[in-house]
């Protein structure tokens, strides 16, 4: 016999500089004074998306106007089996007060939370909110290794916080210096830098993780011993193998034709809701997108987009330079 399983709806309320509101759970319910992301059980009928807003509205007296599916986790608790629908909501009315007697507090940093204990259910939700919304992946081989570690630089200067070294036309020793490079560039800006395909690679040049590509997700049987694993995923069996091998994001595409993979069917925005449809794990659209594709991309569960000439040339500025 299987457990039945609670359907939760919960949000991640996050304002304009990052931080986002964590709620501690009152006296009389299980695991009371433990902390979590606010939200409650569906009802009869509710999308989490409804009962989100119905329960915001109950428990905070705020009314959510701009909410994005995200990621959804099943934890067994000894009391029940949760299923958790995260949904970040980005936009709201009112001020948040407490109508259930129930403290809340705003946080600035997953990695360095004010409260504790927290529920177990959230910690990888709290891994997946360290990453930013723009992936960059280098195209060192196309633009020339020092006009695009000049690019690195205005970007890292603009707030990019998370690269991909990929550049699958370098011999082993050219590879090596030009990502231990990037590597020495983003350290001093906090940016984190995973190394495509290369494990060995990315614990030599000190880099924050691995990119696995998609034949080497297949084929692992384990995750890489680094703190920052991630995948190229181009359908569900793929994307669920990343889940199973608790990955920390993976990148899904192509949502359009690109240059680099004209022969490819692209899989569009709707394929791409499809197969991201209670993802586990944070998912990057990529594949012909720019920053202009950002909402579109949240719109349709997206955790961001990852870009590879678009990462740099939004960098170029109006002007070019």
């Amino acid at each position: 016999m299987t457990d039945k399983i609670v359907d939760v709806a919960a949000a991640v309320l996050q304002r304009p500089d990052g931080c986002f509101l964590m709620a501690q759970r009152p006296r009389g319910k299980v695991y009371e004074g433990y902390w979590e992301f606010p939200g409650g059980k569906l009802e009869q009928g509710e999308t989490p998306s409804q009962a989100l807003c119905r329960e915001l509205d109950e428990e905070l007296g705020i009314q959510a106007q701009c909410v994005y599916p995200w990621l959804t986790r099943v934890y067994r608790y000894p009391h029940a089996t949760v299923r958790l629908h995260f949904l970040r909501v980005v936009q709201w009315s009112g001020d948040p007060v407490s109508r259930e007697e129930q403290a809340f507090a705003w946080q600035r940093r997953p990695g360095e939370l004010s409260v504790s204990p927290v529920l177990p259910a959230n910690t990888v939700v709290l891994k997946a909110l360290e990453l930013p919304d723009r992936y960059a992946i280098t195209n060192a081989g196309e633009v020339g290794e020092a006009e695009s570690l000049a690019l690195l630089q205005l970007a890292l200067s603009r707030g990019l916080a998370l690269v991909q070294v990929r550049e699958k036309n370098f011999d082993k020793s050219r590879l090596r210096r030009f990502a231990l490079e990037v590597v020495q560039r983003c350290r001093p800006k906090g940016a984190k830098v995973l190394i495509n395909g290369d494990v060995n690679l990315a614990v030599d040049v000190g880099a924050d993780g691995v990119h696995l590509t998609s034949k080497q997700l297949i084929e692992a049987s384990g995750r890489p011993q680094l703190a920052w694993c991630a995948a190229s995923c181009h359908d569900q069996r793929e994307l669920d193998q990343a889940a199973k091998l608790e990955l920390d994001f993976v990148v899904l595409g192509a949502i359009r034709e690109t240059s680099s993979h004209p022969q490819a069917q692209p899989l569009g925005w709707d394929r791409f809701r499809e197969i991201v449809l209670n993802a586990p794990i944070p998912v990057y659209a990529l594949g012909g997108l720019t920053s202009a594709d950002l909402a579109d991309a949240w719109t349709h569960g997206a955790h961001g987009i990852a870009m590879m000439r678009g990462a740099w040339l939004e960098h170029l500025g109006p002007t070019g330079s």
